[in-house]
């Protein structure tokens, strides 16, 4: 009888959550944060959501802050348009003041999420496994993770304006361009798994569906593109002006045909059996979008649709910096919805291709680890809590994972923000670098898959398998 008590005392202590359990949900490793709520995943994984959605909470916010009710709330802040800033009365006519809070409260709160990851950049620099103590920080304290983040945005809101601003514009056009990049890379591995998945399914089950599939969404993704240049020669060029708007549009269009071209070669295919249309038609297909978010960007009435009409005030015609901008646009939203696709894909997963993988500072599993894993996986799983995975080697670059979190977070800025750069009267106006770096970008990318293609070609004694 006593020995049942024992033992029942004993379940009653270990299912009951104590002190030292909670303290582990909030400063402990990241298989504690979970707290028995979720199923067994890696210890990897775990940390890499954790942070993304650090990164998407600073998004819900500074598209929060550019809503009309909270932007009217902000202006007790010291930095916004009150009394004694030197902004002439008359201006409020010529554009609306709290159009240009919303995306000054924007850039404060990205400028704290790049600083945030620039500081784990920093911190985990040469970070080789979980047994480096710095992987404690990078896989817990979570609590305390978001209270820095917290502090780092509220000084971020009291920082002198000045020339604030327009230095950080240029900090978000570089880490833009860059995260462009990126997307690029992780729509090129994408449709890369794509194309060898159903390739292996096509064999497996022998049976020409597959085959089909591949097929459809490949003439789908051209066919997409086409309408697309149609839909910019309509909407984004004149037959007189815009002379420029055209000069991108065919040119894209001509280097994409050309990298469709060279996909196919015989001399491509025997170096890489995977490549294939479906990988070019991405790549054009996500070209198109790039020309069309440069196009958008154009600061002339007549070449862009989306540029809004300018205000006239009454003691003067507007400038040609006078235009109110808004982010809700159809080319910010599609922007968004890639954005978030794909700062989550960095975050779910390491990639198959060997080329991604050391571009992207990622590893797979070593085949002599997997049993291991397995087994701590079905240990987790009893108890219902993530496992650490990275005791004998990380599976990915901890700092580089939080420098893209920084190129993500500059990027989600100029994409909220639409790419306009402050004017020295507190407009936003739209400038010719977005532009042209948007256009430089959707080049650079071409270029990269380009030379995916041909490196094998050029390089035949390196191991580009």
């Amino acid at each position: 009888m006593d020995g049942r008590m024992m033992r029942s005392m004993r379940l009653r202590e270990e299912e009951s959550p104590g002190p030292s359990h909670t303290a582990s949900c909030l400063c402990g490793s990241a298989p504690c944060i979970l707290c028995s709520c979720c199923p067994a995943s890696r210890n990897s994984t775990v940390s890499r959501l954790i942070f993304t959605f650090f990164l998407f909470l600073g998004v819900l916010v500074s598209i929060i802050m550019l809503s009309p009710g909270v932007e009217s709330q902000l202006y007790k802040l010291p930095w916004v348009c009150e009394e004694g800033t030197g902004i002439p009365t008359a201006l409020q006519g010529y554009i609306d003041c709290s159009s240009l809070l919303g995306y000054r409260a924007v850039y404060r709160m990205c400028f704290a999420t790049a600083a945030f990851f620039f500081f784990f950049t920093l911190l985990m620099l040469c970070v080789s496994s979980s047994r480096d103590p710095r992987a404690a920080i990078q896989n817990g304290f979570w609590f305390f993770k978001f209270l820095i983040l917290v502090g780092i945005t509220v000084g971020a809101f009291y920082i002198p304006d000045g020339s604030f601003s327009n230095i950080w514009f240029y900090f978000g056009v570089v880490g833009s361009f860059l995260f462009i990049l990126i997307q690029l890379v992780l729509l090129i591995d994408f449709a890369h798994s794509w194309n060898q998945l159903w390739l292996g399914k096509a064999e497996e089950c022998d049976s020409r569906a597959w085959y089909a599939g591949l097929f459809f969404f490949t003439v789908l993704f051209y066919s997409l593109s086409i309408t697309a240049v149609a839909l910019m020669f309509i909407y984004y060029t004149e037959p007189s002006t815009c002379h420029e708007g055209k000069i991108f549009i065919s040119l894209n269009l001509t280097l994409c045909v050309c990298v469709s071209i060279a996909a196919v070669l015989p001399k491509v295919q025997n170096a890489q059996p995977n490549s294939g249309l479906l990988q070019a038609s991405v790549v054009t297909l996500y070209t198109m979008f790039v020309t069309w978010l440069a196009l958008s960007s154009v600061p002339e009435q007549k070449c862009n649709p989306h540029l809004p009409t300018q205000l006239v005030n009454e003691t003067g015609p507007a400038g040609p910096e006078g235009y109110q901008t808004q982010w809700w646009d159809a080319p910010s939203i599609v922007g968004l919805i890639i954005f978030l696709l794909c700062t989550l894909f960095i975050s779910l997963r390491s990639s198959d291709h060997r080329q991604v993988n050391s571009l992207m500072q990622t590893e797979e599993c070593p085949p002599m680890l997997q049993a291991t894993q397995q087994q701590q996986q079905q240990l987790a799983a009893c108890e219902g809590r993530a496992f650490d995975n990275e005791q004998d080697g990380v599976t990915y670059s901890y700092s580089f994972f939080h420098f893209c979190l920084v190129l993500a977070s500059l990027h989600i800025m100029m994409t909220l923000t639409n790419w306009y750069k402050p004017g020295e009267t507190r407009k936003m106006i739209s400038t010719w670098t977005a532009v042209w770096v948007k256009i430089c970008a959707s080049w650079a990318g071409l270029l990269l898959y380009l030379w995916t293609l041909v490196a094998p070609l050029l390089l035949p004694n390196r191991d580009f398998s």
